[in-house]
């Protein structure tokens, strides 16, 4: 079983589960310089989800920056995937893994980041990020 599997499904009236996230939205489209390494960075400052325990909004920017294998995110259909959390209980720190492990799935890129940039709630502020591949181990931890 995935770990995307194992969530537990809210039970705040109006919330839905991460299994409503909608990834047949996404597509992709050619991405003609394979083997050449080219940046490509998203900026979606309008992004929202939902706390599971609260149901309260959590509202963020996401920065999704990333080096393409041979296929790009057609950038419509990311921006109706990213819409499609507006009303899912899903904490932070899983948001931006989520996001990760669905591009990574497809468009294998070379490489891919994902930012959350949420905003303050309860006076704290949270910045996530994923990474793919994931990073070699901190060896200096002295």
């Amino acid at each position: 079983m995935s770990s995307k599997q194992k969530k537990t499904k809210p039970q705040i009236p109006g919330v839905l589960d991460p299994g409503n996230i909608d990834r047949k939205v996404l597509e992709t489209v050619p991405f003609l310089y394979s083997g050449r390494k080219t940046e490509v960075e998203i900026i979606f400052p309008e992004f929202t989800s939902v706390c599971p325990w609260t149901g309260l909004p959590d509202f963020g920017e996401l920065t999704i920056r990333y080096i393409p294998g041979d296929r790009c995110v057609e950038l419509k259909s990311l921006k109706y995937y990213l819409n499609s959390f507006r009303q899912i209980g899903i904490i932070q720190e899983d948001v931006v893994n989520w996001i990760l492990d669905d591009l990574v799935e497809l468009i294998a890129p070379v490489s891919m980041t994902v930012i959350g940039n949420f905003n303050p709630r309860g006076g704290m502020k949270t910045i996530a990020t994923a990474v793919y591949p994931d990073p070699p181990p901190d060896r200096d931890r002295s």
